[in-house]
């Protein structure tokens, strides 16, 4: 009697500021209904906790676990350097209106968080790009990155679309593979 395969888990990270499309993006590839933690302001709903959601890969040998953040400044990105964060920790969707300019201030302010408390891979997604006056990736990707790393994948997403955000979580594993290669 052969013994069943280990279940491997890999952790990836949703992150961006208030209203990017992050709970979107998770419920577009999440296979299990999301675990959501959204409370009600007086604009809209908001992420008060984390997200959680699920996708199997390899006939259910590898689960990649899907953690979205409040989108706010305020979050402890400590949180991310914890023991338990870090095992099997493969990287980072940074999700960004890129139909809202005005947040970009902000979305570089959480990248800079991100940066200084860790240096996994991380792959940016310019979200809502069907919407009117959406800037395009390359645009966001410029004016995010100045001065920091120029490397790093921007992709153009609509986070509602499966087929658009299943591409960005495939970008984020390319450029994990790219970096364990030392590229």
């Amino acid at each position: 009697m052969t013994e069943p395969p280990e279940i491997q888990t890999v952790k990836i990270v949703v992150t961006g500021p208030f209203s990017s499309g992050k709970t979107s993006l998770i419920q577009s590839i999440s296979e299990i209904d999301v675990v959501s933690t959204e409370g009600v302001t007086a604009e809209s709903k908001t992420t008060i906790a984390m997200d959680f959601g699920r996708l199997t890969v390899q006939d259910d040998d590898l689960y990649l676990y899907l953690f979205g953040t409040p989108g706010a400044r305020r979050f402890d990105w400590e949180i991310l350097s914890t023991p338990l964060m870090i095992e099997g920790f493969l990287g980072i969707i940074f999700v960004v209106d890129s139909a809202r300019p005005e947040t970009f201030r902000e979305a570089r302010a959480i990248l800079n968080q991100i940066l200084i408390h860790t240096d996994v891979p991380f792959v940016i997604a310019a979200n809502k790009q069907d919407q009117p006056g959406a800037w395009s990736h390359r645009d966001v990707g410029v004016w995010l990155l100045r001065g920091y790393a120029e490397h790093v994948p921007v992709l153009p997403c609509v986070a509602t679309d499966p087929v658009a955000a299943r591409r960005v979580l495939l970008e984020l594993c390319y450029e994990a593979l790219r970096q364990m290669d030392g590229e």
